[in-house]
């Protein structure tokens, strides 16, 4: 196989690298920006607190991020054990796969503690960014937020029927979906 041949192949299997890859990281970007920015974005407008805001309390800063934190390592690991292991990603939007879906139910890892690890990681975050703000009307945020994705996890759920059968609907009897 001569050079030009060689590149030729690298090129084609690059090109579909890239192609997979898009989709993913699509999914990653979106996710971020909803989550990780967006979401406590809207929860420091409604708060009235002004930018830059710290807290005058040491131990809210503490606590909040420590709650931040731990709560995006929660979700950054179940992110990433989803790909390595189920081979996909977990984004799916009310039955629009935003991102290639998993090819293995996930019921080991932090799939293990509940179905859901992601979203758990996602409202520790949002915990902590409340404890930030110490304010009452981000809350409604996180309200709204829960219960928008609760609906999506319900339709998640019968995908995953539809795709895992028995195998799901018995991780789903021995596993809770928060907790």
């Amino acid at each position: 196989m001569n050079n030009k041949e060689k590149i030729s192949i690298f090129a084609i299997k690059f090109n579909k690298i890239c192609e997979m890859n898009r989709s993913h990281i699509f999914g990653y970007l979106l996710g971020l920006l909803i989550f990780v920015i967006g979401i406590p974005a809207l929860m420091w407008l409604v708060s009235g607190r002004p930018w830059p805001y710290v807290p005058d309390s040491a131990v809210l800063c503490i606590v909040s991020l420590i709650l931040a934190v731990c709560g995006l390592a929660l979700s950054i690991y179940s992110i990433v054990y989803m790909r390595i292991v189920g081979k996909g990603n977990p984004f799916d939007a009310y039955g629009h796969e935003v991102a290639p879906r998993t090819k293995h139910l996930m019921t080991s890892g932090p799939y293990r503690l509940c179905r859901n690890p992601m979203l758990v990681g996602i409202y520790i975050y949002d915990a902590g960014v409340l404890v930030w703000l110490w304010s009452v009307m981000p809350l409604l945020i996180v309200l709204a937020e829960v219960i928008l994705l609760t609906l999506q996890v319900r339709s998640e759920e019968k995908r995953l029927a539809q795709d895992f059968g028995q195998e799901y609907l018995d991780y789903k009897k021995r596993v809770g979906r928060y907790y």
